[in-house]
């Protein structure tokens, strides 16, 4: 089917996605060379090291930053800076690291804010569902009349969740989102966005924990100094070879003993030394889409 911001929501279809997409400040180059998409139905996990361009990517995905060289495009085939911005707001949503509100708004008023660009649509009059099942969905229904800067960072974070999913997108893209919740909420977060993903929509997520992403995601891509090093299933990705590379640091994929599922940790202990110099590390078998 095809959601009112007009992208198809068909399981597998791209959304959006980056070809040989270039990004540099002052010179420095952030992103080199990364093509990459995100489909309907699925969740991505971009992983890789600090400064490695994880956050750039996220931002040329939204539509919020400009490539330096190589191209951005919806998935209609559209340049993305092509697309209207009412289309954009209507069809993805975006949580970022940190969330500011300038003013003490409450919290149910701030989810609100999620609907803006409904206002004037048939789709208005879904205003109070969609902001009341975001807010049970968050477990910040008990917060609603809470000031927002009397929050603490990971209350902010669910209250940043519940926004965007007010917003109803068919695109969710994520940047850190569990990195101030206890383990509880990292837990129901995740599971909301498989979830999502299992309804047709696609969902991006920027993460530093590994066995978090073997869990959830359907694909994972780790960016190693601004290139794509590897891009495929959790089993394809997330070894201790590849990631060892990348992190340059000994680690650890061990199978949990009764459910199988991905354990990554760093490997500890006086033999673990960190290797030295090492190459950009070749993925085998992954695709970009």
């Amino acid at each position: 089917m095809n959601r009112p911001g007009g992208l198809p929501t068909r399981v597998g279809n791209g959304i959006v996605g980056v070809r040989d997409v270039a990004y540099a400040v002052d010179g420095v180059t952030i992103l080199d060379q990364v093509t990459l998409q995100v489909n309907a139905g699925e969740v991505l996990a971009i992983v890789g090291p600090n400064g490695a361009g994880k956050s750039t990517l996220l931002g040329l995905l939204a539509g919020d930053m400009q490539p330096t060289a190589g191209h951005v495009e919806w998935g209609d085939g559209r340049a993305l800076k092509d697309v209207p911005l009412a289309d954009l707001a209507r069809t993805r949503a975006v949580v970022l690291q940190e969330t500011s509100v300038a003013f003490a708004f409450r919290v149910v008023e701030v989810v609100r804010m999620g609907r803006e660009p409904w206002r004037g649509t048939q789709a208005e009059d879904d205003d109070v569902p969609a902001v009341a099942t975001a807010m049970a969905a968050t477990q910040v229904d008990r917060l609603a009349q809470r000031r927002y800067p009397t929050l603490s960072g990971g209350e902010k974070g669910r209250v940043a969740m519940a926004r965007a999913l007010a917003q109803t997108p068919s695109l969710l893209l994520l940047d850190e989102p569990t990195a101030a919740l206890d383990i509880n909420h990292q837990e129901r977060a995740l599971a909301q966005v498989r979830a999502l993903a299992r309804a047709g929509d696609g969902v991006l997520v920027v993460l530093h924990d590994l066995s978090a992403a073997a869990a959830y995601a359907n694909r994972v891509a780790v960016l190693q100094a601004g290139r794509l090093a590897c891009v495929g299933t959790p089993e394809e990705v997330l070894t201790a070879e590849l990631l060892s590379e990348v992190y340059r640091h000994p680690i650890e994929v061990l199978r949990h003993p009764h459910t199988g599922a991905l354990l990554v940790s760093p490997a500890r202990g006086s033999g673990s030394a960190a290797p030295r110099e090492l190459a950009l590390a070749v993925c085998e078998g992954g695709s970009a889409t």
